[in-house]
């Protein structure tokens, strides 16, 4: 492993809240994955920021008739806030209308332009005269010609996955007025991506072929295999960063050429407040870059995004871009447009203090190489008979018999039997069990690892049955409570990047030190005389009218 890591998760547009889609597809993998890092000893750098400069803001901004600055400030703000009150664990939370973020993507586009990256191309491109307006982007809705789906936008169809160009759409219609736009010529720059078809091909299929998910491998190389084509990096659009060369006036950078870079000035504006260099986060060969993002994202981070830095030369490609594919919810898409969503801000609100209990549940049921669905029952499901009555009955049970029978006191262990010994060696290899899974980032499977040691202690305690042998062979049960204890404390530590207030809550009660990956590999981790706190609940059932609540509210 590397020492050092740079872990990116993509950049919500501000022009509506979090949902769990977003959680489950990246911000949850992503610092489940920091998390672990940190863990292990390693220097870890996890940004992300506020996408500000999309066609669908503008379009939000006019629809609700406030300015876009507006619209950003205001769901930056909500998007924030919900990161901080869920727990995402991020080193820098930025945003894209920064200054620092202006500077860099213009300084980037001005050195490409420089060295000769980028093509002018002069087109015909749609254009709502009603409006005076080139249409780009989401500005355009039309049938897509790889899927017929009605509804695809000018950039990509959310049905296929498809990457698209507006005058590709099957009867376009402007968004802006309904209208059939007409064409009409305009000149852009475009960044030729067939010149990078080689380096790409080799360093993507070649260099990773046995260790990126095959759902992304499959995306990349239907795109190489069709023969990549010249992409637009600037629009003819008022919000935006200015295009900063001559001949950019009242152009601005294409939102996914800006949007990538605000990884770079994120850290950038991190290593500023924090007195350090960033450049060792991008440009140290010893550097591991992963991103974590969508599947609608893999032909921006996989492609266009590589391409960029490969020529800005000084910068390292990613190791890794582990994209999930999509959550469903309750057997349909999630759709912003359509409020059919569970909204990150509205569950805070709703299920306060169960933060952990999303998390699990979208773990357990990660998109991880197909989509999946969301069911308020499965979650009531997984929260009652996996959280309470696992992991909670097992931590619960320990604690209230240490304290009936030794004060919370940890007892000296007695003479291990072949039981004891099955456990204890079980638990020495779930570290480097669930490691190698997280490495692989399958963060479900890796999750069940872990829910897999509290089953386990709940069947060796019921096999042992400590609360009968307590009066006929007590030097027994001190063996029996020293086990499950160790159990339990590698629970605190293992269950930290996927239950994070879980495990800060079960370590505080058992009082133990900061937790660490490598030392838990090495039993026992509690010993002779430690004193624990007084046992207290981790998880509670969610009732049947909660769940009736989120229901009625999605009108089932």
């Amino acid at each position: 492993m590397s020492k050092r890591y740079t872990i990116t998760a993509a950049l919500p547009y501000t022009n509506g809240p979090i949902h769990i889609g977003h959680l489950a597809g990246v911000y949850v993998p992503a610092d489940i994955y920091a998390r672990y890092l940190r863990l292990c000893g390693k220097e870890v750098l996890f940004v992300c920021g506020s996408d500000e400069h999309g066609v669908a803001i503008s379009m939000k901004a006019k629809k609700e008739g406030v300015s876009p600055k507006e619209i950003i400030d205001k769901y930056h703000k909500i998007i924030r806030d919900s990161f901080d009150s869920f727990g995402i664990s991020f080193d820098y939370y930025g945003r894209t209308s920064s200054d620092i973020h202006r500077e860099t993507a213009q300084a980037f586009f001005r050195t490409m332009h420089d060295k000769g990256c980028f093509e002018t191309i002069t087109s015909e491109q749609l254009y709502d005269a009603k409006e005076d307006q080139f249409l780009a982007d989401r500005y355009v809705i039309g049938t897509c010609p790889k899927c017929n789906h009605p509804e695809a936008y000018g950039d990509q169809c959310e049905s296929c996955g498809s990457s698209l160009n507006a005058t590709d759409l099957i009867e376009p219609k402007s968004a802006l007025s309904g209208e059939t736009p007409s064409l009409k010529s305009t000149t852009h720059w475009y960044l030729p991506l067939d010149r990078y078809e080689t380096f790409l091909r080799e360093w993507i299929v070649e260099r990773h072929q046995k260790d990126w998910k095959p759902n992304v491998l499959g995306q990349v190389k239907s795109w190489l295999d069709d023969g990549l084509k010249p992409r637009a990096v600037t629009r003819d659009l008022s919000w935006g960063i200015p295009v900063p060369v001559e001949g950019g006036d009242q152009k601005v950078l294409y939102v996914w050429f800006d949007a990538p870079i605000g990884y770079v000035s994120a850290t950038k504006e991190w290593a500023a407040l924090n007195n350090t260099d960033w450049k060792p986060f991008w440009q140290d060969k010893d550097t591991q870059l992963v991103h974590f993002i969508g599947k609608d994202n893999i032909v921006f981070h996989c492609i266009i995004f590589p391409a960029v830095l490969q020529s800005m030369e000084d910068y390292i490609l990613p190791e890794n871009v582990p994209a999930n594919e999509f959550l469903n919810l309750e057997g349909r898409k999630l759709s912003t447009s359509k409020n059919w969503a569970v909204w990150l801000h509205e569950y805070l609100v709703d299920f306060p203090g169960k933060e952990d209990v999303l998390r699990y549940v979208l773990t357990a049921n990660a998109p991880e190489t197909k989509d999946n669905d969301f069911t308020w029952n499965d979650f009531q499901t997984r929260n009652n008979s996996e959280l309470v009555a696992i992991f909670g009955n097992f931590i619960n049970r320990v604690m209230v018999l240490m304290h009936k029978y030794y004060d919370g006191i940890v007892p000296q262990a007695n003479q291990l039997e072949e039981v004891d010994k099955e456990v204890l060696v079980k638990l020495a290899a779930a570290p480097e069990t669930i490691a190698n899974l997280l490495e692989q980032y399958k963060f479900r499977a890796a999750s069940q690892e872990m829910l897999q040691l509290a089953r386990m202690g709940n069947k060796y305690l019921a096999d042992e049955e400590p609360w009968k042998q307590i009066k006929i062979n007590p030097e027994r049960v001190a063996t029996i409570m020293s086990t499950a204890l160790q159990v339990a404390a590698s629970l605190a530590t293992l269950s930290a990047p996927f239950l994070p207030h879980t495990a800060a809550k079960l370590s505080a009660m058992m009082q133990l030190p900061p937790a660490d990956w490598n030392s838990v590999k090495e039993l026992p981790l509690i010993i002779h005389g430690h004193k624990l706190e007084k046992p207290s609940l981790l998880f509670d059932k969610i009732e049947d009218e909660s769940i009736q609540l989120q229901q009625e509210k999605l009108e089932l």
